[in-house]
């Protein structure tokens, strides 16, 4: 069955409400890297202990997801070969460190880069404070399907990846460790894909070993922006965009390397150190100056 652009551009995704409770704020942090030396500093301590919990703002990208639907088969979508391509999160207001939150998912758009392709779409979930009705974030991602390309669409206008500075040296940078067990704390906060536990499946697709949740990369990058433009105020985050390059593997450590474009907007990318590879790159961080 081929992709039918129609029946999935309006699908009938259900709102979701979700309870978390200051210990999925935790785990999530300890899934993050948050909390690796005895004792923390102050600027650590905040995202894993309950005295005065702050939640850290990637926390919202993960929260109230629904996208067991994409694995319909009416759908057509091919999901032996998706990928996760970009992720993108505009927040509103600061995450509660516990709470209800109700989330909306629609999908945005579907670009067709022609047979043999692929195809890529883009979703985007609103995520609101169940208690009062705010609008707390808006995380976006687009998922590349290699299997889907040629369904009759275009691919006029699809968003182009937040270009990087061509030359120069980075205006600041931090190295931020993974522990060899990351993925097996970073999986306890939802996503249970097997490729990042099961060595025999890791081997199956190609790894040595296997990787790490590409949503765990994505909040050590926003942990290092904290810190390096942030004052360590996870309030002060405002966006937080990137374009997923390559896998990392746990216990790998990730540099990440910024570029000041203007005050309160920065470029940024992050490399596993260990192979010099760029894992994250077109990345872009909007921050309260």
């Amino acid at each position: 069955m081929s992709l039918d652009y129609q029946r999935i551009k309006s699908w009938p995704i259900e709102k979701v409400a979700l309870r978390y409770a200051k210990r999925d704020t935790i785990l999530y942090a300890l899934g993050a890297g948050a909390a690796m030396e005895n004792p923390l500093a102050p600027q650590d301590i905040q995202f894993v202990y309950e005295k005065s919990l702050k939640a850290l703002p990637t926390f919202a990208a993960v929260l109230a997801g629904n996208s067991d639907w994409l694995a319909d088969p009416a759908t057509g979508i091919d999901m032996n070969q998706v990928l996760h391509g970009e992720q993108f999160l505009r927040i509103e207001s600061p995450l509660p460190a516990q709470g209800e939150v109700h989330a909306v998912e629609s999908v945005d758009e579907i670009y067709d880069k022609g047979a043999g392709k692929g195809a890529v779409m883009y979703m985007s979930r609103k995520l609101y404070d169940a208690a009062d009705g705010r609008l707390l974030a808006t995380a976006g991602f687009s998922i590349f399907m290699r299997g889907n390309g040629g369904f009759g669409g275009t691919a006029t206008a699809q968003p182009k990846p937040y270009a990087m500075p061509e030359a120069g040296q980075p205006d600041a940078l931090i190295e931020l460790p993974t522990r060899p067990e990351q993925a097996v704390i970073y999986r306890l906060s939802g996503d249970y894909n097997p490729l990042h536990i099961d060595p025999a499946l890791a081997a199956a697709v190609g790894f040595e070993r296997p990787i790490l949740h590409g949503m765990c990369s994505y909040a050590i990058a926003g942990r290092a922006v904290l810190k390096l433009r942030c004052g360590h105020d996870p309030a002060r985050l405002r966006a937080l965009n990137v374009r997923f390059a390559n896998p990392v593997f746990p216990g790998e450590t990730l540099r990440t390397e910024i570029w000041d474009v203007v005050p309160g907007k920065i470029a940024f990318r992050v490399k596993a150190v260990e192979r010099d590879v760029i894992a994250i790159n077109n990345g872009y961080a909007e921050f309260t100056v």
